[in-house]
């Protein structure tokens, strides 16, 4: 009790530590950026796309077209950054329609009745209508907003033939702005790889492997404190978007494999299908929760030291996280061309992660597990279903690949 009281910083020191370790946080955020396509990498490149295709869409009709509404055009770029090249193209084909509407409203409005308010509130009935029309999707919302920019327009324009012009200008720089974003969407980082359910799973396993490859060294040095489980909570919230991402590759992988031709390639080659990849994604989408929910108890947890019980308990579930890191990295991996032996290889980890989950409920049989004021019950309670999530995530791809054998 003495050695272990005497080797554990006090919580001046521990509170020191803290602060040393948002320079170390900052430095694991660029090395993740650099060396994993997780979210921190994807969030770099929409930020440099992002510039690119605004500065290049400004350049092209402040400059060089020296057009009076200029920020139409950075501004529809900038919105064309999609998830793939596929999306952008569609979601640009839908805006130029929803501006282009909004724009007509107010060019047969204004002609006919003028420029009075009574005409305003026609434009934005009428382009609110509109706007509600199913094929126009998300963008419905753009058909009101061009017709209140199109009426602005049309009320400071001096003549009818400049009114003309302007509006017609607007919609010039929307397509030109929506040209600049898919093209750099295609040049720039091309994210054609999301069309790939094989991708969707490798980064939502890149950034579930970070998390918790994060967590494990904590737990088991015993460093657990309230800024460092909020920083772990922070990051498991964040994982929603890439669970969704994953899941929108999947559909868009089998949406857009009719019209692509590389399908009869890749047949060509020999490759297989892989079908199973969406009951993957459908399990790993359940681990990221399970993650989640599990720093949240953390969180709540006493942070002052209850003695060697405590540490010891906290090493144990530090090893079934380690073991559990292990498995989403090998996913992180994926190859459909390798399935046949990474399959294994993750029912193996799997069964070495059940050791440690046996090992950690073992100990807990001496913990008061039942009393709410210590953290060992829930917190075995969340680290039980994780291990049956992440178990049932390998057992659906061995499942998979001997689908495919058959």
């Amino acid at each position: 009790m003495s050695e272990h009281t005497e080797t554990r910083p006090s919580r001046p020191q521990r509170t020191e530590v803290a602060q040393q370790g948002r320079p170390a946080r900052v430095r694991q955020w660029t090395t993740r950026a650099l060396g994993t396509d997780g979210h921190e990498r994807h969030l770099v490149a929409f930020v440099l796309k992002s510039t690119i295709a605004a500065t290049a869409a400004w350049a092209v009709s402040y400059y060089a077209l020296d057009a009076e509404s200029a920020a139409f055009a950075p501004f529809s770029a900038v919105l064309m950054l999609q998830v793939t090249v596929y999306q952008s193209v569609w979601h640009s084909l839908r805006y130029v329609a929803a501006v282009a509407a909004g724009v007509a409203v107010q060019l047969v409005f204004g002609f006919v009745l003028g420029a009075g308010l009574a005409t305003f509130a026609l434009v934005a009935v009428t382009a609110a209508v509109i706007g509600r029309w199913r094929r126009l999707g998300t963008e419905g919302a753009q058909v009101s907003t061009a017709a209140y920019f199109a009426f602005s327009t049309f009320v400071t324009a001096a003549s009818g033939a400049e009114r003309l012009g302007q509006l017609g200008e607007i919609i010039a720089l929307v397509v030109l702005g929506c040209g600049i974003g898919v093209l750099v969407n295609l040049v720039v980082l091309p994210p054609l790889r999301y069309r790939s359910a094989e991708y969707g799973v490798q980064t939502l396993s890149h950034s579930l492997c970070d998390l918790i490859s994060d967590m494990y060294p904590a737990l088991r040095q015993g460093e657990l404190d309230g800024e460092r489980a909020a920083h772990w909570r922070d990051r498991a919230s964040r994982l929603g978007p890439l669970v969704a991402q994953a899941q929108s590759s999947v559909h868009l992988a089998r949406e857009s494999s009719y019209y692509n031709p590389r399908r009869l390639l890749r047949r060509h080659a020999g490759h297989g299908t892989f079908h199973g990849y969406q009951a993957v994604i459908d399990a790993l989408e359940r681990v990221t929760y399970q993650i989640g929910s599990m720093t949240r108890s953390l969180t709540q947890c006493p942070m002052e030291d209850d003695g060697p019980e405590h540490a010891e308990f906290f090493r144990h579930y530090g090893d079934l996280l380690a073991a559990l890191a292990h498995i989403t990295n090998l996913f992180s991996s994926l190859d459909e061309d390798e399935l046949e032996d990474q399959a294994p290889e993750l029912c193996a980890a799997a069964g070495e992660a059940q050791e440690e989950h046996r090992r950690l409920a073992e100990y807990s049989d001496s913990l008061p597990l039942a009393d709410p004021a210590q953290p060992y019950g829930i917190l075995l309670a969340e680290a039980t279903r994780l291990m049956e999530e992440a178990q049932y995530t390998c057992d659906v791809l061995q499942s998979a690949v001997d689908d495919a054998r058959d």
